[in-house]
């Protein structure tokens, strides 16, 4: 049976954030890195999560009901983008650490890696503050359909070697890596073992 995604909650700020009893996957990366292209690749709908051309339009955590696994896809706000007011970016930050930092059912964090991009210190840096956190990190390249071959087996290895696992390979344009990605996610939120 194939999965599906429904939105169930969206929290603007600290407060607002629902407290679920079941497993969470978090979905974070840089502004304009694919979020929203990729959830709705994964949910295989086109206007689940809004796409916007404008990066750093994401500005709630929103919360995706896995089913019929029965667990969480929860998308972040996206970081590092410019043009965002210096209180925008503290308010993102404060919400990211808020709910990486304070909530027990998360299981890990879905890292997304621009594959046009070499290692950016910001997402060292949440991969840094995941793994204070003991959270496991699961790397994903995305616009994988934008690089060649060889640029993504370069950037594979790189992240391979700064984080100890290699990423998932992925296009929303494409449906590339899907499965695989499903397979991850629920191996992580529910324990499963990936195939």
């Amino acid at each position: 049976m194939e999965s599906t995604l429904e939105l169930e909650a969206t929290a603007y700020v600290t407060g607002q954030l629902p407290r679920y009893d079941r497993p969470q996957i978090a979905l974070a990366g840089r502004s304009n890195v694919g979020k929203s292209s990729l959830i709705n690749a994964l949910a295989g709908r086109k206007k689940l999560a809004r796409v916007s051309a404008q990066p750093g339009k994401t500005r709630s955590v929103n919360f995706y009901h896995v089913l019929p696994q029965d667990f969480y896809l929860v998308d972040l706000p996206g970081y590092g983008y410019a043009r965002a007011s210096h209180e925008e970016r503290r308010q993102w930050a404060t919400t990211l650490e808020a709910y990486i930092g304070g909530d027990h059912h998360l299981r890990a964090l879905v890292l997304l890696l621009d594959c046009r991009l070499p290692p950016q210190r910001l997402d060292l840096d949440l991969a840094a503050f995941a793994a204070s956190r003991a959270l496991p990190v699961v790397p994903v390249l995305t616009k994988a359909d934008k690089c060649t071959q060889r640029e993504r087996e370069a950037r594979r290895k790189e992240w391979l070697e700064r984080l100890g696992t290699a990423p998932i390979v992925t296009s929303a344009a494409r449906r590339q890596g899907m499965e695989k990605l499903w397979r991850a996610l629920d191996a992580a939120a529910l324990g499963t073992r990936e195939g």
